[in-house]
């Protein structure tokens, strides 16, 4: 059996935070600590793990990836991008997911911190989080405001309000909710319903904004309703299961846009039309901000421009 470090912990007599400051170097110890930790790790045959063998002022080589959760098949797109983009740059990924939990992404920061990764790619929901405006390493955010000093990667949100507001305008739409998926954190993602206000009020439309967090979709669709912007593909292929209960039939009685437009969702549903946010160009931004932190270059305000989003018609 592998030793693990607990073990190492128990049979020295002192905590895992201790043991892991004696593998990080941490000088602050007693030479007799040091050495009660050094011969159980011989006794044990307990050899650290790459990011600890890194510590002692070399890169590791690993980078931090947090975000809400990989339920959204646009978040698992994301990720995958980012680890192989990584990987071909010769950094190894740690993913974790916060499930949208402040207390889960801070447990992750935390840990993140202790094994001091060379950068952290973060999409956190949780603006109040202190730790992102404290830590040490290089991080970006993609899609969140963390703090006034990190970087944020996002996909042009405005325009592709304006994009599903066209749409469904185009399409001969008059009664439309714009669905929003509100939370604590600043996010650019509230210029979508900004995008699709200002277009449908230059035809002359009004918008009704309905947090879906506050909604019930069976009670309130499709009521009044004949076009929907979705603030997702997954809550767009729910709302063409309600109407459709309600022998509403999605191209022909009812349009719903939904947005983020993953390989998954166009194979899945081809016939969904949705705001494709993409996927490779994000993760290749954000791994190229995140780089230019890492080696000490000052980051060009260009790089924070929005990337272009397009309409997948489904048509």
């Amino acid at each position: 059996m592998v030793a693990k470090l607990s073990d190492v912990a128990r049979l020295a007599g002192v905590s895992v935070t201790t043991v892991s400051r004696v593998i990080n170097n941490y000088s602050s110890l007693s030479e007799k600590t040091i050495q009660k930790v050094q011969a159980a790790m011989r006794e044990l045959n307990y050899q650290p793990n790459a990011l600890a063998r890194a510590m002692q002022g070399k890169a590791s080589k690993f980078v931090g990836l947090i975000l809400p959760n990989l339920t959204n098949p646009f978040y698992a797109e994301l990720s995958n991008e980012i680890e192989y983009q990584l990987f071909q740059r010769g950094y190894k990924t740690i993913i974790a997911s916060s499930a949208e939990n402040e207390a889960i992404e801070h447990e992750y920061l935390a840990m993140l911190s202790a094994n001091q990764v060379d950068g952290i790619i973060s999409s956190s929901h949780n603006l109040a989080i202190k730790e992102y405006q404290q830590l040490s390493a290089p991080i970006v955010s993609f899609d969140r405001r963390l703090a006034e000093t990190i970087p944020t990667v996002t996909s042009d949100n405005y325009q592709g309000g304006q994009l599903a507001a066209q749409y469904l305008s185009n399409h001969g739409c008059r009664k439309i909710a714009v669905l929003i998926d509100e939370d604590r954190s600043y996010s650019p993602t509230v210029n979508r319903l900004q995008g699709a206000v200002d277009y449908l009020t230059q035809v002359h439309l009004q918008a009704d904004p309905l947090d879906v967090n506050d909604l019930d979709l069976r009670a309130v669709f499709p009521g009044k309703y004949d076009g929907v912007v979705a603030p997702n593909d997954l809550l767009a292929m729910q709302l063409i299961a309600v109407f459709k209960t309600a022998n509403r039939q999605l191209g022909r009685d009812c349009w719903i846009v939904g947005y983020d437009g993953s390989q998954l969702i166009q194979k899945l549903a081809p016939q969904l039309p949705t705001i494709v946010q993409p996927s490779h160009q994000l993760a290749m931004r954000l791994i190229e901000i995140l780089m230019r932190q890492i080696q000490g270059l000052p980051v060009e305000p260009e790089l924070m421009n929005p990337l272009p989003v397009y309409l997948h018609s489904g048509e």
